[in-house]
């Protein structure tokens, strides 16, 4: 009864339902009430407003008003106190955080700087790199994701880069391969002569800049309106070994792509053949080699018509037919698209 009682008056003394206060001020004003009286309100026994009377069970007795009323201080008084040792501990948890922040901030060298932080806004993010560009006497390794650089991008970079031409700071660049095709990385190369190396491969990991190996610059977000500047020795050097395993891989930009082995097919549709044996959408694959997906799609039209597919899943035949996919070595220059693997010896 008690559990039925809970979940149909969900309240405290302090806030009695319609039934309850009829029935409870009747017994006030009575003395009693029938203990029939209490079956559609079961909240009053639960709340130890009504009890049986000792003289007759078949009755129930009010617990004075005034009983209630202390009870129902006493409980508030209770609250209150539990409140302000709740509010006692938070003040002083806060005092022991905020000394802790301090002493922190007293062991910490003035000019080391955050291990991580968050730059929010084109201008903060100039700021932070023309600073980092004027701090740097060695080395500035680059990653350029996407495919041909618009004149903009290299602009807005300039003026660093001749900065630390004018230092005889060396740098290092990766691009995607797409970005060969590119005049203005061309020209900008020519300017800045002998103190840029750059390499490419078929695809990059997002943006990177890397200062001495010290300080890194990554993208906080889709758009790069916010960026993150790493100076956590850990995490930079985690970043340098990316770049250097991922320099080994390239082509350098003056080398020619490899030839793919097959005829009619170029570097670039042999990439987009991996990437749809792994399963990707056009417009992923674009993303990733840094092309459009008008140009991807069209590159996908030639590989089909080279090798003599007629829809996409016979195209991921002949694909993995000649070696494409990546998972063993292209056929030799001139075999025929689409035919049948000789048979095994014996």
């Amino acid at each position: 009864m008690a559990g039925h009682g809970a979940e149909e008056h969900p309240h405290g003394a302090d806030r009695l339902c319609e039934a309850g206060d009829r029935v409870y001020s009747r017994a006030v004003r009575r003395g009693r009430v029938p203990r029939s009286d209490a079956g559609p309100v079961p909240c009053l026994l639960d709340l130890a407003l009504l009890h049986p009377d000792p003289d007759d069970m078949d009755w129930l007795v009010p617990t004075s008003p005034q009983e209630v009323m202390t009870r129902l201080l006493r409980g508030v008084y209770d609250e209150v106190s539990a409140s302000q040792r709740r509010v006692g501990s938070a003040v002083s948890a806060f005092e022991w955080y905020a000394g802790l922040g301090r002493q922190r901030d007293a062991l910490a060298a003035p000019a080391e700087g955050s291990a991580i932080r968050v730059l929010d806004g084109l201008a903060r993010i100039q700021t932070a790199m023309d600073e980092a560009t004027e701090a740097c006497t060695t080395e500035v390794l680059t990653v350029q994701p996407g495919g041909i650089r618009r004149e903009a991008e290299l602009t807005e970079g300039l003026h660093r880069a001749l900065a630390l031409r004018g230092r005889g700071v060396r740098m290092r660049d990766l691009y995607t391969h797409v970005a060969r095709h590119g005049q203005g990385l061309l020209n900008y190369l020519e300017l800045m002569g002998d103190t840029v190396e750059a390499r490419t491969l078929d695809e990059v990991i997002d943006r990177l800049i890397l200062f001495d190996r010290t300080v890194a610059f990554i993208p906080a977000n889709a758009d790069r309106t916010m960026a993150l500047e790493l100076r956590h020795p850990a995490l930079v050097e985690y970043l340098v070994t990316v770049f250097e395993r991922l320099w080994r891989l390239a082509i350098p930009l003056t080398a020619p792509l490899p030839d793919t082995g097959i005829e009619g097919i170029s570097h670039r549709e042999q990439s987009i053949a991996a990437l749809l044996a792994e399963g990707h959408q056009d417009a992923v694959i674009a993303e990733r080699l840094g092309i459009s997906v008008r140009t991807c799609r069209a590159h996908i039209a030639r590989l089909s018509e080279t090798l003599g597919a007629a829809s996409r899943t016979q195209l991921g035949v002949r694909i993995a037919q000649v070696g494409l996919d990546g998972h063993r070595p292209p056929r030799p220059a001139g075999a025929m698209a689409g035919a049948d693997p000789e048979p095994p010896a014996g």
